[in-house]
C-alpha cells in the first residue's frame, strides 16, 4: 500500500505541471470564489489560508441528504454520520475529536448568518441540503466570521433569491425507502424578488435497528434591492425526526461484517433519537456609497428538541432562543480593503429538563418492562423512547460579544498581506437543580446532587497574519501564523465548570496553483493546542478534562486535472501525526501519563480519487473512492482499528431540455464495516456500523 499512494501522490502533483506547461494563462477554470476566510471576495487561489470549494456542478450530481457528501473528499477533514441525516459528527484537523455528536469547535454558518451557538455547539436540524448552491471550508484559525472555532469555518451558501433560474422540482426513491421531494419557485421582479423551497426527505435504514429519518423544511425568502444597495430577508421551519442506533461489542460487530446487518446492539439505550422543531429568521443589509460599504445582519432561532440520549432523556420544555447581530462595514482603498465589525449573540436555555426513561428491563425484572421509578437492579435495556420520572432542571444562559478588524494589504502585484484580529467575550451562566442522575457504575438511577450556580467568563484573542506571493502566473505560495481560543460546550462546562479554554496557534505554509484545465492545493501546518479539552470515558460515562498541550502536524494534498473527452481526474491526500505532549489520564484513580502517545480517532493517512466524465450529448459520470488508514482506539493506545480501503460512490446522470434523471450508488461495492470505533478506560471496545450499499434514482425538472 505504501508504495500505491506514494505513486498516486506523485502523480498528482505531476499532472498539475504538464498543464503548466501547456497553457499559462491567468484565466482559470477550475477555481471558485471564497468569501469565509477574509469576509472579501476573492478567487480561492488568492487567499492565504487552506481552503476547500465544493461548488454547484460538483453538489447537483450528489442526493445530499446530509453534509457528509459534500465533505468527505476533502484533506483533513473527517466527516461521519451514524443515522444519514443530519446527524453529521465533523473533525477539522482534529478540533471537534472530544465530540460524541455534532459539531464542536468549527463556526458553521448559512449565508453569513452563524448556524453555531456561543457555547460552540452547532446543529444542522434546518439546514436544507437541497438548497445548497456551495459549501466553503476554512481550515484552522484565521477566519474573521470564526468565533471560538479553532478547527476553522464551514460556510454553506443556499440559493439566492435573485436567482430564477434556480426553480426547480425535485423526486427521488431509493433502497431502504429512500424518499426525496424538493420544490423551489421564485420570481424577480423589477426590484424584488421572492422564493419558496419545501422539502422533505425520509430514509427507514431497514439494515438496522431504530435507524429512521425524516424531515420537513420549508423557507420562505425576500429580496430588494435599491440604488447601491439590497435587503434580503427569510423565514423557515424545520421538524426533524432522527433514530440513533446504539453501538454494537465486538461479537455483535462481526455479525454485522457478515450479513451486512445490524440486528441489535450491546448497549442499554436502544432507544436513543432527536426530533426537533426549529424556526428561524433571519435579514441582511448591504449597501454601497463609493469606496464604503455596509453590511449589517439580524438573525434569530428557536427550537425545541426532544433527545433521549444515554441515561437520560433531555427536553427543551421552553423553547431555547438564539438572537444575533452582525455589523460589518468595508473600507476599499488603493492597496487593498479593511474591514472591520461587532458581533453579539445571545442563546437562552430555560426550564430545560431531564427525565428517566419511562419503562426500563433491568437484571430483576426477568425481561418484563418496569416502570423505572420503581425498578430494582441494573438497567439492562430501556423499553421506548418515553420519559419518565423528572430528573433535573437546568437553566443557563450564554452571551457571546466580539468585535474584530482586518487590513488586506496589496504592496504590489505579486503580494496580498491580511493582518486581522478578533477578540471575542463569552459569558456562562448555568444555574441546575438535579434530583436524580444514572449512575453507571451501578447502572441505577440515583438521587442526584442538589442545587448548583456555575458562572464563568472567558476572553478569547484571535490574531492572524497571511501572506501570499504570486510566484507565476499560476501558482501562489503562502504562509501564515494564526490563533484561536476555544471556549467548552454548554454540556462540557455543565460537567465541569473548571475548564479552561484551549489556546489553539496554527502555522502553515502551502502552494495554490491554478490554469485552465487544472487545480493544485498544498499545506503543511505545525498546530500547537495548550488546555485541549479532551474525553475521558469510563464505563460509559464521559468526563471532560484540560490536557497539558497536543501538538498537530500534518500534509495535506489536493488537484484535479481535466481530460480530452470529457473527462476529469482528481484526488487528495492528508497525513495526520497528532500526539499529546503533556497529559495525564485518571483511569480507576490513578493518574496514567499519555505524553508522546497519539491522539484517537485520527487516522494518519487519508486518500481518494475521483475520475469524472461529461458528454455534450447530457450524459454524466463520477466515479469517486475513499480510504481512512488505521487509527488508535484510546488515550492509551492499546488497540488500533485499520480503517477501511476504498469505500466507493457512483452516480449517473442524463439531462435534457430542463430534465434530467440521476442514479446515485452509495458504497458501490457494499463494503461492511465500522465507521467510528472507540474504546473507554475500562478496555471495552464499541462500534457504529456505516451504512451498506444504498440506491437512489432521483428526477428533476428545472423551471425555463
Amino acid at each position: 500500500m505504501p508504495i500505491t499512494i506514494n505513486r498516486w501522490v506523485l502523480t498528482l502533483i505531476c499532472l498539475p505541471l504538464v498543464g503548466h506547461a501547456q497553457d499559462k494563462t491567468e484565466e482559470t477554470r477550475l477555481d471558485e470564489i471564497s468569501i469565509t476566510a477574509t469576509r472579501e471576495e476573492r478567487a480561492s487561489g488568492e487567499v492565504p489560508q487552506a481552503i476547500a470549494v465544493v461548488g454547484k456542478t460538483e453538489l447537483r450530481e450528489k442526493k445530499l441528504f446530509n453534509v457528509k457528501e459534500a465533505l468527505q473528499e476533502i484533506p483533513g477533514v473527517f466527516v461521519d454520520s451514524k443515522n444519514g441525516g443530519f446527524d453529521a459528527r465533523l473533525i477539522i484537523r482534529g478540533a471537534g475529536l472530544k465530540a460524541n455528536y455534532g459539531i464542536r469547535e468549527i463556526m458553521v454558518l448559512r449565508d453569513g448568518v452563524p448556524l453555531t451557538d456561543p457555547d460552540s455547539f452547532s446543529r444542522l436540524d434546518f439546514v436544507d441540503t437541497q438548497d445548497i448552491e456551495r459549501i466553503e471550508i476554512a481550515k484552522g484559525p484565521g477566519n474573521l466570521f470564526a468565533a471560538g472555532s479553532s478547527g476553522g469555518a464551514i460556510q454553506i451558501f443556499s440559493k439566492s433569491v435573485f436567482d430564477d433560474r434556480a426553480n426547480n422540482l425535485k423526486l427521488g426513491l431509493g433502497t431502504e425507502n429512500t424518499q426525496n421531494y424538493h420544490v423551489r419557485y421564485g420570481r424577480v421582479f423589477d426590484n424584488q424578488a421572492v422564493a419558496l423551497t419545501a422539502t422533505h426527505r425520509r430514509m427507514e435504514n431497514d439494515w438496522r435497528i431504530w435507524n429512521q429519518f425524516d424531515t420537513t423544511q420549508t423557507s420562505l425568502k425576500h429580496g430588494l434591492l435599491f440604488d447601491g444597495g439590497s435587503l434580503e430577508s427569510e423565514m423557515s421551519y424545520a421538524e426533524a425526526n432522527m433514530q440513533l442506533p446504539g453501538a454494537m461489542d465486538k461479537a455483535l460487530y462481526d455479525r454485522f461484517v457478515a450479513s451486512g446487518e445490524q440486528t441489535a446492539t450491546s448497549e442499554a439505550w436502544k432507544h436513543s433519537g432527536r426530533y426537533s422543531k426549529v424556526l428561524f429568521l433571519n435579514s441582511k443589509y448591504e449597501i454601497e456609497r463609493g469606496d464604503f460599504a455596509f453590511k449589517p445582519r439580524i438573525y434569530y432561532n428557536t427550537w425545541y428538541h426532544y433527545h433521549p440520549v444515554t441515561g437520560v432523556i433531555n427536553e427543551s420544555e421552553a423553547w431555547v432562543w438564539n438572537l444575533g447581530a452582525d455589523l460589518e462595514g468595508q473600507w476599499k482603498h488603493a492597496n487593498g480593503v479593511l474591514v472591520g465589525g461587532i458581533t453579539a449573540r445571545q442563546e437562552r436555555t430555560p426550564d430545560a429538563r431531564k427525565y428517566q426513561y419511562g419503562r426500563v428491563q433491568t437484571t430483576t425484572s426477568r425481561g418484563a418492562c418496569v416502570d423505572s421509578a420503581t425498578a430494582t437492579g441494573r438497567i439492562l435495556a430501556t423499553c421506548s423512547d418515553s420519559k419518565g420520572r423528572l430528573a433535573e432542571i437546568d437553566d443557563a444562559t450564554n452571551l457571546l460579544t466580539g468585535i474584530y478588524l482586518q487590513e488586506s494589504w496589496r504592496p504590489s502585484e505579486r503580494w496580498i498581506v491580511d493582518l486581522g484580529i478578533r477578540y471575542d467575550t463569552i459569558e456562562f451562566t448555568d444555574d441546575n437543580r438535579q434530583f436524580w442522575r444514572y449512575d453507571f457504575p451501578t447502572g441505577q438511577y440515583v438521587p442526584g446532587e442538589g442545587v448548583a450556580h456555575s458562572e464563568k467568563t472567558y476572553r478569547l484573542p484571535a490574531p492572524k497574519l497571511a501572506v501570499l506571493y504570486r510566484l507565476t502566473d499560476t501558482f501562489n505560495l503562502f504562509g501564515m501564523i494564526a490563533q484561536a481560543g476555544q471556549v467548552p460546550s454548554q454540556s462540557e462546562f455543565s460537567n465541569n465548570p473548571e475548564l479552561d479554554a484551549p489556546v489553539s496557534r496554527n502555522h502553515e505554509i502551502g502552494l495554490k496553483g491554478r490554469g485552465q484545465e487544472w487545480r493544485l492545493d498544498a499545506s503543511l501546518y505545525l498546530n500547537n493546542v495548550k488546555k485541549e479539552i479532551v474525553t475521558i470515558n469510563t464505563g460509559g460515562v464521559n468526563d471532560f478534562v484540560n490536557a497539558g498541550e497536543t501538538q498537530r502536524k500534518g500534509l495535506e494534498l489536493s488537484g484535479a486535472f481535466s481530460l480530452d473527452g470529457g473527462f476529469e481526474l482528481g484526488g487528495y491526500y492528508g497525513y495526520a501525526d497528532y500526539t499529546y505532549k503533556s497529559f495525564s489520564e485518571p483511569v480507576g484513580g490513578v493518574n496514567r501519563d499519555r505524553a508522546g502517545n497519539q491522539l484517537p480517532f485520527v487516522p494518519k493517512q487519508q486518500y481518494g480519487v475521483f475520475l469524472g466524465w461529461q458528454s455534450p450529448l447530457g450524459w454524466k459520470a463520477r466515479l469517486a473512492s475513499n480510504t481512512w488508514g488505521e487509527y488508535w482506539l484510546d488515550n492509551a493506545n492499546t488497540e488500533k482499528y485499520p480503517g477501511w480501503d476504498w469505500v466507493t460512490n457512483f452516480s449517473l446522470s442524463y439531462e435534457r431540455k430542463g430534465h434530467s434523471l440521476t442514479f446515485n450508488a452509495d458504497n458501490l461495492f457494499d463494503k461492511h464495516y465500522a465507521m467510528e470505533v472507540r474504546k473507554d478506560t475500562a478496555g471495552k471496545a464499541t462500534y457504529a456500523a456505516a451504512a451498506p450499499r444504498t440506491l437512489m434514482l432521483t428526477y428533476r425538472y428545472d423551471f425555463q
